[in-house]
Order: structure tokens, then C-alpha cells, then sequence
């Protein structure tokens, strides 16, 4: 009977076992390594893209906002511009309104009024005066509130009883009154006598 000694072929088949598991895992090893450095390098592209369109997007922002400042400058200088316009047209029609304010006191005033003082600050007219009696003065409101788009808001600010001597003689018992209104600018004056026109236009 032969005998065979098997003892070094299995140590050299488990050695060779053993040599190939340690090879697969250091492929396996250099795979994951190659697989996180590629994971790694695809992440870091994607953040870099992402910085970059960040950084894209923040400097048009600033273009923006740059350019939102230079449309409100714009817009405040036109601002400025209509509001030094309107002045000077108001300064234009300003010239007239002497002649508008004693031509509609020509007209407004009744019979038996007359007046002693005339002062003007800026838009408010303050006028003094006689009357031959108290619902002379009430006629005289009347017409300054409702009969011109010149005059508005008028306020009887005294009204006292005094005596006049036209002659020696003649002694005449009279209302002394002082009246304040305010006069309105030609813009303001076209306004309201277009809207007192617009609702006969209409009924007509």
C-alpha cells in the first residue's frame, strides 16, 4: 500500500486561500478609497459650482440694489423737480390773486357792508370792518362760503356794536366785525368751479 503525505498541499492550498482573501480585501479597500475619493472630488465640484453661482448672484444683487439707488436718487430729484415747478407756477398764478380777491369782495359783499382793513399772510385774509347790522354781517358769510370758488372757509373771529358820527349830529349805530377766510390759489379755485360745472353738465 502507498501512502501519500497530503499535510503540504493543504497548507499550501490554505496559504494560497489566505493569500487571495487578503489580496480581495486589499482590492476591496482600494476600491471604497477610490469610490470615496470619487464621492469626495464629486462633492467638492458640486460646493464649488454652488460657491460659484453664489458668488454670481450676490454680485448681481449688488448690481441690483446699486441700480434701486440710482432709481430712488432719480425718483427723489424728479420729486424735487415737480415739487420747485409747482412753485414757481403757483408764484405765476400768485400774481393775480389781489385782483381775484378784491374783484370777488366787489361782488360778495352786501349793501351796507364796508370794509377798514384788509391784511393778507400767506393765504389767510383777515378783513375788518362795518356793517349797517348783524344779519348784514350773517349775508356777508353766506356769500364768502357758498357764492365764490375763490374764498373758503370764512370764520367770524368778533362782532361788537359801535357807534359811527357821520356828522356831529348824526350818530349811527353800526356792528363792528372782523372776519378771517382763506384765500384759494388758481389751481385750487379752477378745481372747484370745474366740480360745481361737472354735476349741471350732467342734469343738462
Amino acid at each position: 500500500m502507498i501512502l501519500i503525505n497530503l499535510l503540504p498541499h493543504r497548507e499550501a492550498a490554505r496559504k494560497r486561500r489566505k493569500e487571495a482573501f487578503q489580496v480581495a480585501m486589499f482590492a476591496s479597500f482600494l476600491a471604497g478609497l477610490a469610490i470615496a475619493a470619487i464621492v469626495y472630488w464629486w462633492f467638492q465640484m458640486m460646493i464649488g459650482e454652488q460657491q460659484g453661482r453664489n458668488a454670481f448672484l450676490q454680485s448681481e444683487i449688488q448690481v441690483l440694489e446699486g441700480q434701486i439707488k440710482e432709481i430712488a436718487t432719480i425718483e427723489e430729484e424728479i420729486a424735487a423737480l415737480r415739487a420747485r415747478q409747482k412753485a414757481v407756477e403757483d408764484l405765476q398764478s400768485d400774481r393775480n390773486l389781489p385782483v381775484h380777491l378784491l374783484s370777488e369782495l366787489v361782488r360778495q359783499l352786501p349793501d351796507g357792508v364796508y370794509i377798514t382793513s384788509l391784511k393778507q399772510a400767506d393765504q389767510v385774509i383777515t378783513m375788518q370792518g362795518m356793517a349797517q347790522s348783524n344779519e348784514r354781517v350773517s349775508e356777508m358769510l353766506r356769500n364768502l362760503a357758498d357764492n365764490t370758488p375763490w374764498f373758503s372757509k370764512p370764520e367770524l373771529v368778533e362782532i361788537v356794536a359801535a357807534n359811527v358820527a357821520l356828522s356831529p349830529r348824526d350818530q349811527r349805530r353800526v356792528a363792528s366785525f372782523n372776519v378771517r377766510f382763506r384765500l384759494m390759489r388758481t389751481s385750487e379755485a379752477q378745481k372747484a368751479m370745474d366740480g360745481a360745472s361737472a354735476p349741471r353738465a350732467a342734469g343738462g
